[in-house]
């Protein structure tokens, strides 16, 4: 009888350490995020037109590739993806194709395509792909054939992402960065030099991609150059790729108003240096990074018009030079997402710092933040009402405000911000 005892008693403490240790489990798997990651090059052909500075430049050959980077982060209930292109910077109107695209070829149980964030580099030595740079004003730069592959090439880069999903635990680590280099040369006081990164790991400790967000103009090449090339985030790309495994994307921020890499001789060495060194901080900053422990993602995002007072964007539009709907309005989007303590936000076109550490202010965590400029949309500069007053003598006003749409649309845009992270503290 006695024997018979002890084994109930060891069956019985048997089942509630596998009870246990099934709880176990399944907090861990919670607390973790399934995560892949993907890039392909979409180089344009040489006979595309450039984008920035002069008109009616093409291509003379490639000095480093342009991505497309796909990563696609996953919690027990949902999914998100954060696509990067090196370019001038995509229009809302590509990236609601992308998203048409990719629903027709993603089941909707796997993706919600209103869940893809898009974000752009702002290379002045990639394609035109906003139609502002052809033969003439009168003539979109634009060239269909580059678009119809950049859309598709984007759409199975996500499609990749998704399908190489594995378990991951998030990591992140900030500081400030770029003093000897990176400027505001309108307002030299008013800047965001956060470098903020997040590092996706395998349950081995290896890197599935890494994010890293730093604002800076990729303006080294402006106007001297007829190669192909991410600018300084080329350099960034080729010394993370030696040094880390996995993914690595890199998510402009506010550099409007007017954020340059000032004083600085413009060749490809310096371009590919200072880009290495970031890189070569992002390294070293995450050697002492934190866990993200909690992984829990919430996404909202709003789409609203914003005022068009500027005549030159009407005109453009009408006259199909840009490939959108310009009238006294135009349609935009803007994003709010958070995994667990991380927190981000789009910003649709190169907006003034000021609205950067706006953004910052309304993120109320400990955790990691991040501003993503030229995100969902490439707008032209978004800068602070204080421009369009000429006697305020603002540095560089007559050109920033002539490349803006309106006046109020910076503070419509904060708006907007501010009523999407108040949504999400809501629906904690």
């Amino acid at each position: 009888i006695m024997n018979q005892i002890s084994k109930e008693v060891f069956s019985l403490v048997l089942f509630s350490f596998l009870i246990l240790l099934s709880c176990t489990t399944r907090q861990k798997s919670n607390n973790t995020l399934m995560v892949g990651a993907a890039s392909d090059p979409v180089n344009p052909g040489l006979e595309n037109f450039i984008a920035g500075d002069k008109q009616n430049r093409n291509f003379g050959g490639l000095h480093d590739s342009l991505y497309v980077k796909a990563i696609a982060i996953s919690d027990p209930k949902n999914t998100i993806v954060i696509l990067t292109v090196d370019c001038i910077g995509l229009i809302y109107p590509t990236l609601v194709e992308i998203r048409k695209t990719a629903e027709a070829r993603i089941p909707k149980d796997v993706l919600d395509v209103s869940q893809i964030v898009l974000s752009s580099t702002h290379t002045h030595s990639g394609p035109d792909v906003v139609g502002l740079w052809g033969e003439d004003q009168m003539t979109s730069g634009v060239k269909e054939d580059y678009m119809e592959m950049l859309v598709n090439v984007s759409v199975s880069t996500i499609e990749d992402a998704l399908n190489k999903r594995q378990e991951a635990t998030v990591h992140f680590a900030e500081k400030n960065y770029g003093e000897e280099w990176v400027y505001n040369i309108s307002k030299p006081d008013e800047l965001d030099r956060s470098l903020t990164m997040m590092q996706f790991r395998d349950l081995m400790g290896n890197s599935i991609a890494t994010l890293t967000n730093f604002a800076c103009h990729p303006t080294f090449m402006d106007g001297v150059t007829d190669q192909i090339s991410a600018d300084y985030p080329g350099g960034f790309y080729a010394e993370l790729n030696e040094k880390l495994q996995g993914t690595n994307l890199f998510l402009q921020g506010a550099i409007g108003g007017w954020v340059q890499p000032e004083y600085e001789e413009k060749t490809f060495e310096n371009a590919m240096s200072r880009g290495k060194e970031l890189a070569r901080v992002v390294i070293r900053t995450l050697g002492n990074s934190k866990r993200l422990d909690s992984t829990q993602i919430q996404y909202r995002s709003k789409i609203f018009s914003l005022p068009v007072s500027n005549p030159g964007f009407q005109q453009l539009s009408s006259l199909g030079v840009i490939n959108r709907v310009v009238t006294d309005s135009v349609e935009t989007e803007i994003a709010w997402f958070e995994i667990g303590d991380a927190k981000f936000v789009t910003h649709p076109g190169e907006t003034s710092p000021k609205y950067a550490l706006d953004s910052k202010e309304l993120m109320n965590t400990s955790g990691p933040k991040f501003v993503l400029g030229l995100g969902m949309d490439g707008l032209g500069y978004i800068v602070t009402p204080d421009f369009f007053d000429s006697a305020n003598e603002v540095p560089h006003s007559e050109y920033l405000t002539g490349m803006s749409i309106d006046k109020q649309a910076g503070p419509m845009i904060m708006q907007v911000v501010e009523e999407l992270s108040e949504a999400n503290l809501q629906n904690k």
